[in-house]
C-alpha cells in the first residue's frame, strides 16, 4: 500500500513537473520570439539608416566630382596661362642672366672686403686693448724690476755679509775642533801606549816574580782597577770629541740650510767643509 501510496505521489509530481516544463517552455518560446521581433526590428532600422546615409555620402560625392571636375578645367586653363609667362619670364632670366652674375660677382667681392674690414677692425681693437694691458704689464714689470733690483742689492749684501762670518766662524771652528781633536787623539794614543807599556811590564813582572797566588791577586786586581779607571777615560775623550764633532756639523748644515734660503748655490763658497764622522762610523 506505502508503495502504490508512493507510486501514485512520484506520478502526480511528475505530471505537475511535466506541466511546469512545457509552461516554461512555452514562455521561453514566447520571450525569444518577441526578441527576434524586436532585434529584426531594429536591424531594418539601423539598416534603413545606413541605406540612407550611404545614398547621402554618394550624392554629395557625386556634388565633389563635379565641382572638382570644374576646378581641373579651371586649373588647366590656368597651366596654360602660367606656361605662357614661364616662357616669357624664362626669356627675361636669359635676358637677366649676364647682368645678375655680374652684380653677384660684384656682391660677393664686397662681401669678401666687407669680411676682411670686420676682421681688420676686430684685430686692430684687439690689439688696442692688448697694447693697453701689455703697457700696463710693462708698468708693472719695471717696477717690480726696481723693487727686485733693490732686493737683490740687499740680498747680495747680506749674502756677502753672511759669507764672510761664515768663513770666519768655519775657520774659527776649524781650527777649534782641529786643535781639540788633535790633543784628545794625542790624549788617546798616549793612554794607549801607557796601557801597552804597563801590560808589558805587569806581564814581565809576573814572569819575573816568584809571588804567591795571593800577591798575584791582589796586583790583578789593582791592575784592573788602574784599567777601568783608563778605559773610563778613554770612553769620556771619545764622548767629548763625538760632541764636538756633531756641534760643528749642526753648524755647517744651519748654514747650508741659510744659503739655500737665500738663493746661493753653494758652490760659490770656494771650499768643501769638514765634516766629521761620529764615534762608530
Amino acid at each position: 500500500e506505502m508503495e502504490a501510496k508512493y507510486t501514485r505521489k512520484m506520478q502526480v509530481l511528475r505530471d505537475e513537473m511535466d506541466l511546469r516544463r512545457k509552461t516554461e517552455l512555452h514562455e521561453l518560446e514566447e520571450r525569444k520570439n518577441t526578441q527576434i521581433s524586436e532585434l529584426m526590428g531594429n536591424h531594418e532600422g539601423a539598416f534603413g539608416a545606413i541605406k540612407n546615409y550611404y545614398n547621402d555620402i554618394t550624392a554629395k560625392n557625386l556634388t565633389l566630382i563635379n565641382l572638382l571636375k570644374e576646378q581641373v578645367e579651371d586649373l588647366k586653363k590656368k597651366e596654360t596661362v602660367l606656361e605662357k609667362e614661364k616662357a616669357e619670364v624664362l626669356l627675361q632670366n636669359k635676358e637677366m642672366t649676364r647682368p645678375l652674375q655680374e652684380a653677384q660677382e660684384l656682391v660677393a667681392d664686397l662681401q669678401k672686403k666687407l669680411v676682411h674690414y670686420y676682421r681688420d677692425k676686430e684685430a686692430l681693437m684687439n690689439s688696442k686693448a692688448h697694447l693697453k694691458i701689455t703697457q700696463k704689464e710693462l708698468k708693472d714689470l719695471q717696477w717690480e724690476h726696481e723693487v727686485l733690483e733693490q732686493r737683490f742689492s740687499q740680498v747680495q749684501a747680506e749674502r756677502d755679509e753672511l759669507y764672510q762670518k761664515f768663513t770666519r766662524a768655519i775657520n774659527e771652528v776649524q781650527q777649534k775642533t782641529g786643535f781639540k781633536n788633535l790633543l784628545l787623539e794625542r790624549k788617546l794614543h798616549g793612554l794607549l801606549s801607557l796601557l801597552e807599556q804597563k801590560e808589558v811590564e805587569l806581564n814581565e813582572v809576573v814572569a819575573a816574580s816568584t809571588i804567591g797566588p795571593s800577591a798575584l791577586s791582589l796586583v790583578s786586581h789593582k791592575l784592573e782597577d788602574v784599567l777601568n779607571s783608563k778605559n773610563a777615560t778613554i770612553q769620556d775623550l771619545q764622548l767629548q770629541l763625538a760632541r764636538v764633532c756633531k756641534a760643528h756639523n749642526d753648524m755647517l748644515q744651519t748654514f747650508e740650510a741659510k744659503l739655500t734660503a737665500f738663493g746661493i748655490p753653494l758652490d760659490n763658497l770656494g771650499f768643501q767643509p769638514l765634516s766629521f764622522p761620529f764615534q762608530g762610523q
